[in-house]
Parts: C-alpha cells; sequence; structure tokens
C-alpha cells in the first residue's frame, strides 16, 4: 500500500506535462461555456476534478483544441513554454474585451524525464478545482458581454522554440481601459501555473 501511494505522489516532467495540457483543456473549455462564446447546447458534461465540467461537443473546436493542445504539450517537455492566453474578443469591432492569461513557470529542476518530485496528486487536484471554481464564479465580477465573440489562443515561447508553419505572428492584443483580476495558481513541483483574468472596464 505505502508503494502504491509513493507511486501515486511521484510526479515526472512527462505526469506534469499530462496534468497541465489536460488543465488547459478544461479550463478553456470553461471559459468558454461560462462566457457564452459558444451555445450552451453544445456542451455535454463531464465529471472532473471533482466538479461536474462542461466540454465542448463541437467537432471543429474539439479538433482545434487538440492541435493546440498536442503542440503545448511538446514546449512543455522541452521546458519552452511561458505563457497560454485566452483572447476573447469582439466578433464585429475585433477588439480585445477579456485576456485570460497563464503563466507557465519551471517550478524545480525536473526537466528531464527521468528525474521525479514528489507532490501528492490529490492536493494537485484540489489547487487545480480551486482555479476552476473561480472560472466559474467569474460571471459575477465580468461585464456581460452583450455582443457576438471570438476568441484567439495566443502562445508565448522562447525565441529558439520551432514554430508548426501554420502557427501565425500575432500582437499581444492587450486591451485599452483594462482591470485585472488575479486567480489562484497550481504547480505540480515542476510546473507552476499562475492564472490572471484582464477586462475592459465599463465607462
Amino acid at each position: 500500500m505505502a508503494t502504491a501511494q509513493e507511486t501515486k505522489n511521484n510526479i515526472t516532467l512527462r505526469g506534469s506535462t499530462e496534468i497541465v495540457s489536460e488543465f488547459f483543456s478544461y479550463a478553456v473549455n470553461s471559459i468558454l461555456y461560462q462566457r457564452g462564446i459558444y451555445p450552451p447546447e453544445t456542451f455535454e458534461r463531464k465529471k472532473k476534478y471533482g466538479l461536474q465540467m462542461l466540454v465542448t461537443a463541437d467537432h471543429g473546436l474539439n479538433t482545434y483544441l487538440s492541435q493546440v493542445l498536442m503542440q503545448l504539450s511538446g514546449w512543455l517537455m522541452q521546458g519552452a513554454l511561458q505563457k497560454l492566453v485566452l483572447v476573447i474578443t469582439s466578433a464585429a469591432t475585433q477588439e480585445p474585451l477579456e485576456r485570460w492569461t497563464f503563466d507557465i513557470q519551471p517550478d524545480c529542476q525536473a526537466q528531464t524525464q527521468e528525474e521525479v518530485v514528489q507532490k501528492p496528486q490529490k492536493e494537485i487536484m484540489s489547487e487545480i478545482q480551486a482555479i476552476i471554481r473561480q472560472i466559474t464564479a467569474s460571471v459575477t465580477f465580468l461585464p456581460m458581454l452583450e455582443e457576438a465573440c471570438t476568441f484567439d489562443l495566443l502562445v508565448y515561447t522562447n525565441l529558439e522554440s520551432s514554430v508548426p508553419q501554420e502557427w501565425e505572428e500575432s500582437d499581444p492584443r492587450y486591451i485599452t481601459d483594462q482591470a485585472e483580476v488575479r486567480l489562484r495558481s497550481f504547480t505540480t513541483k515542476v510546473h507552476k501555473v499562475d492564472t490572471m483574468v484582464a477586462y475592459k472596464q465599463e465607462m
């Protein structure tokens, strides 16, 4: 039993990459649902992190997110991923209205596949659960999006990282007259993820 528990607490670079990539998937889905970017009927319920999560059933969106997350996983393994940003923009004017930022930092020296750090998975899941709850509660303080909106995913990597040919350079899509709210963070002891949302203040 002690051996099984110890194995559950062992976190490798690959294991951490899987945890962080999966978190990004659920966090992005949660934001798209909570902010009404896609119709609610295009989402289905799934149990994760001890919560009832909503994930898209839209084939095109699923394909896009899977491709992005596969690339992010590769960059996480290389220690090259610095930041993932979800930008919500007005469909009519292309003005950025919200900017959800996930900062990624290496949290220890376990940057090879063989090295192992110790942290109970239950503790990691609890930290992630707290962030997802905050995303769900964000509707209480974020301004209502009263117009049709679209979203983009921006990825920040090290300069030396190779980027797929089909990916495009983008400006940072900063928001004018913005307010910021810092959400919780989580760490696997290999990667640390800090979360923040910036939004356009109502004048």
